[in-house]
């Protein structure tokens, strides 16, 4: 069965069986339990014992080892711990510089298009999204708009692929099966090139780290040399990352975080902000009052955006949360019980699967009227308040949340705002006419047609 085929399937089910207590279903050869109603979800994302991830995740270990997707218990706890502090407030207020630097590229890119016949924007908003994150976790800058057949680029997406394609084929499940498939081989070729380009990138900023030491100025602190000038990226804060008793990360640890940053951040956010073009495309009233809201703050300056402004883009937010809402990036995560716990008075017994389905809890009908209108106002306060907050899950919820959601939510916000400070989204793309595939990020297999119109002549 294809992605699409797959996930239909599993959203039919949910919706046939809505009013039922628990759904059970078989992926493959394992039983499931399939929770999409906010009390249920909340029984499992709530708890502070129930944080171990499916077998599914299993297939990311020979890229991602245990890191903090990952992994479990002890570890998990302790690699949160030390991890929370590099997405603080101040160290994500050094990356809008990146995030403008590249979406900037990305106006220049789409000016080609204006005026033209639609074009797929998917690959050029997927690029964007792995030029940041490459820049803001590593502290390197890729290129990747500009040069989509380098190594790496295509060593993240072909690693990407095997993955999905390894998921939904039970008999590549077995490691000593894989290992002898052409899959297989293509993986182990795949890895290489990835764990040496992190390495590498490791092992450079060890050493420019350890330059630094002895002089006046910390590396990651700023300093008056102009040589220190530069950008801190996530790696910056691993290496200096330090646990209760004061023990450092290894650089197998570090390797594991930051290729687990690569695969969750972009391909993530870039499914995100290219929903949120589509239906801003598809519903031209909100985004005429998306327009307006952007004149307020911004007037007739193409200065870059700041924190500040980011800020005041209140109907913004609330037009990336409904985007969210109908078009989660992660369409569904899974969880292994390590416990027995009730849900709705039956026992679920430890070692059952469950496999929480953001897609179709979003849908709820009593707690989004017209579930399927695109309508950003249901998250204005006034609307929000008092709403279960585990009804809304598209960065998961609980202790396993998302830990760099307020980043992902700025990444698109200042990517956003300046695409539309130039252009006018247009589409002829029907909402029935989208193939959802669902495999690890929920994305349309025939991609996102648009067409732009020019803004403002000034902006050229």
């Amino acid at each position: 069965m294809s992605p699409g085929g797959f996930f239909k399937q599993m959203f039919q089910y949910s919706e046939e069986f809505r009013n039922r207590s628990l759904l059970k279903m078989w992926i493959g050869p394992l039983p499931h339990l399939l929770l999409y109603h906010s009390d249920t979800v909340e029984v499992i994302l709530s708890s502070s014992k129930l944080i171990d991830k499916s077998s599914l995740y299993t297939f990311v270990h020979p890229w991602l080892g245990t890191g903090l997707l990952t992994s479990t218990g002890d570890k998990w706890r302790t690699r949160r711990k030390m991890i929370t502090p590099t997405f603080h407030f101040t160290i994500l207020t050094d990356f809008l510089e990146v995030m403008n630097e590249q979406a900037n590229i990305l106006v220049e890119k789409f000016k080609k298009h204006v005026d033209k016949e639609p074009f797929d924007c998917f690959l050029d908003i997927t690029l964007c999204a792995l030029d940041i994150i490459c820049e803001t976790a590593m502290g390197k800058n890729i290129g990747a708009q500009n040069n989509k057949d380098s190594e790496y680029v295509r060593a993240v997406y072909k690693m990407t692929d095997l993955i999905h394609q390894r998921q939904k084929t039970p008999w590549l499940w077995p490691d000593f099966l894989y290992a002898l498939f052409q899959e297989g081989k293509q993986s182990d070729r795949t890895l290489k090139i990835l764990h040496s380009f992190t390495d590498k990138v490791i092992v450079e900023k060890a050493n420019e780290m350890k330059n630094y030491q002895g002089s006046k100025c910390n590396f990651v602190d700023s300093c008056k040399s102009s040589e220190s000038k530069k950008r801190r990226a996530f790696l910056d804060m691993l290496l200096n990352a330090t646990d209760e008793e004061g023990n450092k990360l290894s650089y197998l640890d570090i390797r594991e975080e930051v290729d687990t940053f690569m695969f969750e951040g972009h391909d993530t956010t870039a499914a995100g902000l290219n929903w949120s073009i589509y239906l801003l495309a598809s519903y031209p009233e909100v985004q005429k009052k998306v327009h307006r809201e952007l004149d307020e703050v911004f007037g007739d300056s193409d200065r870059p955006a700041t924190m500040g402004d980011l800020k005041e883009l209140r109907y913004l937010e609330c037009v990336i949360k409904e985007t969210l809402r109908l078009f989660p990036s992660v369409p569904f995560f899974a969880r292994t019980l390590n416990q027995d716990c009730f849900i709705r008075g039956f026992k679920i017994p430890k070692g059952t699967n469950t496999v929480i389905f953001p897609y179709a809890l979003h849908r709820d009908p009593n707690v989004f009227p017209d579930s399927e209108e695109f309508r950003p106002e249901r998250f204005f306060l006034e609307n929000s308040s008092g709403r279960n907050p585990y009804s809304y899950v598209p960065f998961s919820a609980g202790p396993r949340n998302c830990i760099g959601q307020r980043f992902a939510l700025m990444e698109e916000k200042a990517v956003l705002a300046i695409l539309l400070r130039h252009f006018w989204l247009e589409t002829n793309q029907k909402r029935e006419e989208l193939v959802l595939a669902g495999d690890l990020i929920l994305r349309p297999s025939n991609g996102i047609w648009i067409q732009l119109k020019r803004r403002r002549t000034h902006m050229a």
